[in-house]
């Protein structure tokens, strides 16, 4: 159950009921972690700036989508897992997968790209930073530049899971792929 009370958008203040009603003009996501950070609108604001900076590249959608998902598996948050999960289907991410993601198992991934950006959020997450090989590996498979994104995308979508998992931020009841305990 959410930990934190969800405010209604006729009980926000000015300042929230602006950037409120500037996401869900612009990006239309206002849900989920969105839910603790309208308490600071100027973070909700910077936290929509970063989503919508990462979102326009240079990874690709399926890039991203692969980095959200295995740092959503990592922090355990219920309500970006759903997400991303679902955002992950819609563009053509095979069920098989987001199902080994969800088994904490390594995916099956023909593109070069994608497997480095699997290994790269896996290793950050869980080393704090990646060794002298796998960096240069990275650099060499992605760029400098995309490497970049890569590890900021790490990076701010790790912020919205641990805020998700902080507040028990649930997802909606049918649920089509639950994260697996």
């Amino acid at each position: 159950m959410t930990r934190i009370a969800i405010i209604d958008r006729a009980d926000m203040n000015a300042e929230q009921a602006r950037v409120y009603d500037t996401a869900k003009q612009t990006s239309g996501i206002v849900g989920g972690p969105y839910h603790a950070y309208i308490r600071l609108p100027k973070l909700f604001e910077a936290s929509q700036n970063m989503r919508a900076t990462l979102a326009s590249g240079p990874l690709s959608r399926r890039e991203q989508q692969i980095v959200n998902l295995a740092v959503a598996r990592h922090w355990n948050a219920r309500y970006p897992w759903f997400a991303q999960a679902r955002n992950s289907l819609s563009i053509g991410i095979e069920q098989a997968i987001i199902d080994a993601i969800n088994a904490r198992k390594t995916p099956n991934l023909a593109d070069a790209r994608e497997r480095t950006c699997f290994a790269v959020a896996k290793e950050i997450l869980a080393n704090k930073g990646l060794s002298d090989e796998s960096y240069a590996a990275a650099e060499k498979t992605m760029g400098l530049e995309h490497l970049v994104a890569l590890v900021a995308t790490v990076g701010a979508f790790s912020t919205t899971c641990v805020t998700a998992a902080t507040f028990q931020i649930d997802p909606p009841a049918d649920n089509p792929i639950p994260l697996a305990q």
